[in-house]
């Protein structure tokens, strides 16, 4: 284990960028297995060849600006995810609607019958069935 210690002196190592090539490079297998393209295969090799040319490269600086992009494109799309989940696990207890005005989500407990919702946003009010 010393030696490896030694190998990464200096190396940029794993990132989420890194991780998320490793993870596309076994979905790439997985789908090359059902479907038995070669293409495909060959697109995971080369994924996998990259990962492994990012975790071992010596140019930090250049590596970490790919990682900001990378980071830069995907929290929108996570901060999306993680929202439609936690919308998905509050569904038995809360009603979720859109202001009219500034499209805010809004979010009312279940079983009120009908209630004026008023927007914190832009202070807009809306009657609606909970």
């Amino acid at each position: 284990m010393n030696w490896f210690q030694r190998m990464m002196i200096g190396r940029y190592g794993l990132d989420q960028l890194s991780k998320a090539m490793l993870i596309l490079t076994f979905i790439l297998l997985i789908i090359s297995l059902i479907t038995g393209l070669d293409i495909i295969n060959a697109l995971a090799v080369i994924v996998l060849a990259l990962a492994y040319i990012r975790i071992l490269s010596r140019d930090t600086n250049k590596r970490h600006q790919e990682n900001m992009k990378f980071l830069q494109w995907l929290n929108p799309i996570s901060i999306k995810v993680n929202r439609n989940l936690n919308r998905l696990k509050e569904h038995k207890t809360y009603r979720f609607y859109k202001c009219t005005e500034c499209g805010q989500q809004l979010r009312v407990p279940k079983g009120k019958g009908k209630v004026k919702i008023t927007c914190p946003k832009c202070k807009n009010s809306i009657i609606k069935r909970t």
